[in-house]
């Protein structure tokens, strides 16, 4: 397995400081609003990533924090005339709802901001005695040019830094560079003690804390958004690896960003998406699918066509699934090709189990290949691709059977990897067909129960019976009315049935 480290610039193979055990850092949501699809975008490649590794073999802790305190989220309070505490914990249930609805599953720990305030005070004060921060007027800075490796994560040259930097005049700091890791309290704005004075922490010190507190240091796996690269992950790594003199994190890990139709997403463009409204109206599977298309350091754009183009891909996956389950369950047993006994049989069986396995291959050389959803995704529409055709003329043998079992099984289960969770149930199918098909049962076969799906047995039925008798007018009939409902007759040489059109 190699990833791509930000770091370094170059894949590495991925070495965990323990065997068998992973640890895992992402920074989470700074909770003022609802999330946007590009932060959802974020959350999701990681999701996918916790996935493989823990597929992979491995005992994955995975933390993901949460920022209750910002100055985003007191500008909101004062805006809507309610608590800190308030905003943070309305916009917090409604982050964890929106992940549940499109799949992410939940950290191993979810530490908040506001509940880790020792342990960044004793980050701070490690700092201060190391005399790699400082006090002023009841702030606290981070000394930049203490740490000489700075610049280094994303590549930037301090002086050039200091030359192109657009910051405010701070009386307060030593250098322009410097950032705050306490802040001291203003009227209205939540505070903790501190040995510099009431106040609260700055952004980055959070991240560092809580990641150290609950991985130890160095860990494995420190990961977010491409936009977070600098100034928030670099000074946190300054500020960790200050206090520690060790090594922060092993693997960097940075997704790339998201575009709409090939534009920035801003509200001042209008084209400004909500995760939970983007949910309203797609399939969860369907936008993660989408995502997956596109390998998770590379930008992804967003468009409408495309969301369509993912959810046709979905419904044919889905399509095939039950075209493999309806075959396979329909089985009589006998093979449908007497003039090809045996080597037709044996030979589908073939090469169905070396796709499979194929299948099966190309998907791990993708996943360990940094992660290339995009490649995995191709390798598993490959094996849909052969299944459908192993059963286009039905099922040849028993071995076939159980190859054509194995094909939809490894199908649900290499999307499940990925968090696209599918499966086959008749019973779903059953609950699809509208009650006017018991109107139709009626009306042409006299059907006098209330039962959709019995109805519709009661029509094929009634259908055989007209065929054989060449009654066209009464099949037409059967088939022109479940038409108009919306559903179409397959005759496949293995049965009959209904199928959504």
């Amino acid at each position: 397995m190699r990833l791509y480290n930000t770091l370094t610039r170059r894949k590495e193979e991925f070495k965990p400081r323990e065997l068998g055990k992973v640890a895992f850092y992402l920074c989470g949501p700074t909770v003022y609003n609802h999330i946007h699809i590009g932060n959802a975008r974020t959350f999701l490649s990681f999701d996918v990533i916790r996935r493989y590794l823990e597929f992979s073999g491995y005992e994955v802790t995975y933390v993901q924090n949460v920022t209750d305190v910002d100055d985003k989220i007191i500008k909101r309070a004062a805006e809507e005339g309610r608590t800190v505490t308030e905003v943070a914990e309305e916009y917090t249930t409604a982050f964890i709802e929106v992940m549940h609805a499109l799949g992410v599953k939940d950290p191993t720990i979810r530490p908040k901001a506001t509940e880790e305030i020792p342990a960044m005070l004793a980050l701070i004060e490690c700092l201060v005695a190391g005399e790699n921060a400082y006090e002023s007027g009841g702030d606290v800075y981070f000394s930049v040019r203490s740490f000489p490796s700075y610049g280094k994560l994303s590549g930037r040259d301090i002086e050039q830094l200091q030359s192109g930097a657009r910051v405010e005049i701070d009386e307060r700091k030593r250098d322009p560079l410097d950032f705050a890791l306490w802040k001291a309290a203003k009227p209205g704005e939540p505070s903790w003690p501190s040995p510099w004075g009431e106040g609260r922490p700055g952004w980055h010190i959070e991240c560092s804390a809580m990641s150290e507190r609950y991985l130890g240091t160095p860990f494995d796996i420190h990961a977010g958004g491409d936009d977070l690269v600098f100034p928030h992950h670099e000074n946190e790594r300054a500020q960790s690896e200050a206090c520690s003199h060790t090594t922060f994190a092993h693997y960097w890990l940075h997704g790339g960003m998201l575009t709409i139709d090939r534009e920035k997403m801003a509200k001042s463009v209008g084209n400004f998406l909500l995760l939970k409204d983007v949910l309203e109206k797609v399939r969860p599977q369907a936008l993660r699918l989408l995502m997956l298309q596109t390998q998770y350091r590379s930008p992804f754009d967003y468009s409408v066509e495309r969301l369509s183009e993912a959810t046709a891909a979905l419904e044919r996956v889905e399509s095939a699934l039950r075209n493999l389950a309806w075959t396979t369950e329909n089985y009589a047993g006998v093979p449908i090709a007497p003039n090809e006994p045996g080597e037709r049989a044996v030979s589908w069986t073939g090469d169905l189990l070396a796709r499979i396995e194929r299948t099966r291959e190309q998907f791990v050389l993708a996943m360990d290949d940094d992660f290339n959803t995009a490649g995995a995704v191709a390798a598993i529409f490959e094996l849909v691709t052969a299944g459908n055709s192993s059963v286009s003329d039905g099922v040849l043998s028993e071995s076939h059977r159980l190859a054509v079992i194995e094909t939809a099984d490894t199908i649900i289960k290499l999307l499940g990897v990925l968090g696209v969770m599918l499966g086959v149930d008749d019973s779903e199918d059953a609950e699809e067909l509208p009650l006017e098909t018991v109107e139709l049962a009626r009306e042409l076969a006299g059907y006098h129960g209330d039962i959709p799906a019995e109805a519709v047995d009661l029509l094929l039925a009634l259908r055989r019976e007209a065929r054989t008798h060449k009654d066209w007018a009464t099949a037409d009939a059967v088939r022109d009315g479940l038409g108009t409902l919306g559903f179409v007759i397959e005759d496949t040489s293995t049965g009959t049935r209904v199928v959504r059109r």
